[in-house]
């Protein structure tokens, strides 16, 4: 067969897409590049020694970045950008050194330069193993990319783990962004492989000769991920096949419409200010623009981000569209939010173990 096997090819594709906007820089003289593993500071923002772009691949040697790498080796050879990757150690079964070291060999034999294998310390602080280890995973490989001045850290989420967050989403019922899935690209981070399945990487790899490993715990049920994995694995054989793309084409739609209310929402808050606002104000924004209003309100009153739910912004919205003189409502952060004389107003509450 001439060329490329088509799994290959469609992975290929998905990289040189989207890495397209990635051009050699002029040469930043006398530049040094710092010593791998110091931490040392960046210097070019992105821009190696000669000018040249540095891609790293976050690879844990599983199937579906091995694929990735092995495209994103294929294609830096004929790139204008440079690539390497990161191994990101969790240390949370025996023998985790060793597989993270194995995966750092393969990824040097596909020509991968440099391949840092970073280990970390995984703390369940009650959010749970897999979010702490998640957490863990993304500030290793902010740390390694800002320590080498990378450009891009590509990771390597399929179309399968898209429909299993969108099916995550509908369970927990978060609402348009959840449904949304995970955007193709924020920040440094991008995902290639968002319209590839996780049945198309291994196809290639087998094609390519590239050998993977199978984490064991992708098989354990005490997951999260592992269930919803199963869930759509089971939704596909009752309902037929189809089910996965269909998830990632809603999880498309929705995060461009999540995307315009969140501009819609953005340009309100702004035009609101700090506060006190008037509740003719609030009120006369519709209903889905209001309730993301609301969030950032809060947000910029001094409440956790991550601890303001749909319960407190139903609640606030309550104010101005369901007013029957209703008390102040808690919000994250000692935030409380009251309506008086036709304005409502969001302030921080005495600390109890204050004066």
């Amino acid at each position: 067969m001439s060329g490329p096997h088509p799994s290959t090819a469609k992975i290929r594709y998905a990289v040189r897409s989207a890495l397209a906007d990635l051009a050699p820089s002029r040469p930043v003289p006398n530049s040094p590049t710092p010593p791998l593993g110091t931490g040392g500071p960046v210097t070019n923002g992105g821009i190696g020694e000669f000018g040249t772009p540095m891609v790293l691949v976050a690879c844990s040697g599983g199937g579906d970045s091995m694929a990735l790498a092995e495209a994103v080796a294929h294609e830096a050879r004929h790139a204008s950008w440079t690539a390497g990757a990161v191994v990101v150690d969790h240390d949370l079964q025996a023998g985790s050194d060793d597989v993270a070291a194995r995966a750092a060999t393969s990824l040097r034999g596909l020509g991968l330069d440099p391949v840092i294998v970073e280990r970390v310390a995984v703390s369940d602080s009650g959010s749970g193993l897999e979010s702490a280890a998640r957490d863990s995973r993304y500030a290793a490989l902010s740390g390694v990319a800002e320590r080498l001045g990378a450009a891009v850290v590509l990771l390597g989420h399929t179309l399968d783990d898209q429909a299993e967050q969108v099916l995550l989403g509908l369970v927990r019922g978060s609402g348009a962004r959840s449904l949304a899935g995970m955007a193709a690209a924020r920040g440094i981070y991008r995902r290639p492989l968002l319209g590839v399945t996780r049945a198309e990487c291994r196809e290639s790899l087998d094609a390519e000769g590239v050998q993977w490993w199978d984490d064991p715990m992708n098989d354990d049920p005490a997951f999260t991920r592992v269930r919803a994995r199963r869930a759509v694995a089971d939704l596909e054989a009752d309902l037929g096949p189809g089910i996965v793309a269909a998830l990632g084409r809603s999880a498309d739609q929705l995060r461009e419409d999540a995307d315009h209310l969140e501009a819609l929402a953005h340009e309100a808050a702004t035009a609101l200010g700090v506060g006190p606002w008037e509740v003719a104000s609030i009120a006369g924004l519709p209903r889905a623009v209001r309730t993301r209003v609301w969030r950032r309100l809060l947000v910029a009153a001094g409440a956790p981000a991550g601890q303001v739910s749909t319960r407190h912004t139903e609640a606030c919205d309550a104010l101005v569209a369901n007013w029957h003189g209703q008390g102040a409502i808690d919000a994250p952060g000692r935030i409380r939010v009251m309506r008086r004389d036709g304005y409502v107003v969001a302030q921080a509450s005495p600390d109890p173990e204050g004066d």
